[in-house]
């Protein structure tokens, strides 16, 4: 008796393909990367064992150790699993249409969103004239209260005087995290996320690390501004992008805002 192949069953095979491809790229760059590698190495294993060769004794205890190892992943995975439920909650189907309305009402309020971005874009500039380092977490959609609660919690405007005095070298709170939602600043001095990525570049220091962790576990955009470099870096969806010119960053950041 043949074996029937429908359509189906590419369907079946492609979708499990895309799934193990962006669990692997959700993983590379980790600790997590090469035991995701084994853990499938595993699987197709333990497939062919008990399901095409039929090897009863060894199947056994193949199914006995995937029983158990179960729970396993779920200890070994717990950081990429909050990480992948997270993505799906602010990455789901209706993302592209969501981004369309958000993008159209962002345009038709125009010069608000510009207001909002000014004074910021205005104090990166500033600080980074002075080499003054700096790390200023814009919230999206993501609630980021866990990260806000580490800090000085404020609700304040957006002010380009407040954003210097806070970064100033001598201030108790210039080594942490800006945070701002709802068009407010709402904390100082926060603390981010380390990103475990292996794939960040040796020179970044942690002020760049942390906004990239961030930016792996929310929807949130992050400005580091280097005082070794006096370089603007936005970082979004654990991407960095570097050098950004100090005259450019407003558009930079509203671009971001709007996707």
């Amino acid at each position: 008796m043949g074996i029937t192949f429908q359509i189906k069953d590419a369907i079946d095979i492609i979708l499990v393909a895309i799934l193990m491809y962006l669990l692997y790229t959700w993983t590379r760059g980790t600790g997590a990367k090469n035991i995701f590698i084994g853990l499938i190495t595993f699987v197709v294993t333990w497939f062919f064992v008990t399901r095409v060769f039929k090897m009863d004794l060894l199947g056994a205890i193949f199914d006995g150790i995937f029983n158990v190892g179960a729970f396993a992943i779920i200890v070994i995975f717990q950081n990429e699993i909050r990480q992948f439920f997270s993505r799906i909650g602010s990455r789901n189907s209706w993302k592209y249409f969501i981004r369309f309305l958000e993008r159209v009402r962002l345009k038709k309020k125009g010069t608000s969103v510009q207001l909002s971005i000014t004074p910021l874009a205005d104090a990166c500039r500033n600080m980074v004239k002075e080499k003054v380092g700096a790390l200023i977490v814009i919230a999206r959609k993501n609630n980021l209260q866990e990260y806000i609660d580490t800090g000085e919690v404020i609700n304040a405007k957006i002010n380009t005087r407040l954003i210097e005095n806070i970064f100033f070298k001598n201030s108790p709170l210039h080594d942490g995290a800006v945070i701002i939602a709802d068009n407010k600043i709402v904390s100082a001095g926060a603390i981010l996320p380390l990103s475990r990525s292996h794939e960040i570049p040796k020179h970044l220091g942690l002020r760049h690390r942390a906004a990239i962790g961030l930016s792996e576990r929310t929807d949130a955009i992050v400005i580091v501004l280097s005082e070794e470099t006096g370089n603007i870096s936005l970082v979004s969806g654990g991407i960095i992008t570097q050098r950004i010119p100090p005259q450019s960053l407003d558009k930079e950041i509203e671009d971001k805002l709007m996707w």
